[in-house]
């Protein structure tokens, strides 16, 4: 009869066992870090800028460049309800996205302002992108 287990075996075994024990005896998992950074794409044929795409908008190529936001953008649409404040965000670069505006109530923001991002990625599944008013809109520059 065939022996499978061997020494090594066994102790490579045991090492994974103590690794899972040790793994799960933890009481929290680390915070997840905050990332400041938005990233973008940038198509390598055209240069459009898009977010999130797996295919240019304006010629249908599949190949982008990743680059960094500097973070700005202006709020253009609201979407959604009001409590949960998610609006249409057109970038410095030329991109929009749906971000979510945090640090003031929903009645102040408003079509025009000045935002930047807070959080660029969200964890996994906990939304989306953080932005927050830098510069409120006046009623001259709102679009309605």
């Amino acid at each position: 009869m065939l022996r499978t287990e061997s020494r090594e075996h066994n102790k490579l075994k045991e090492d994974t066992e103590t690794a899972v024990l040790d793994m799960t005896s933890t009481a929290e998992p680390p915070p997840p870090a905050i990332c400041r950074d938005l990233f973008f794409q940038r198509c390598l044929w055209c240069g459009t800028p898009a977010y999130r795409r797996s295919f240019c908008r304006a010629c249908g190529a599949t190949t982008f460049t990743r680059e960094r936001s500097t973070g700005a953008g202006v709020l253009v649409r609201r979407n959604g309800q009001a409590p949960l404040n998610t609006w249409f965000v057109a970038m410095a670069e030329g991109f929009n996205l749906i971000c979510q505006v945090t640090g003031s109530e929903p009645v102040v923001v408003a079509v025009g302002a000045r935002v930047r991002v807070v959080r660029g990625a969200a964890p996994r599944g906990q939304g989306f992108p953080l932005v927050e008013l830098t510069y409120r809109a006046t009623s001259v520059e709102r679009w309605w």
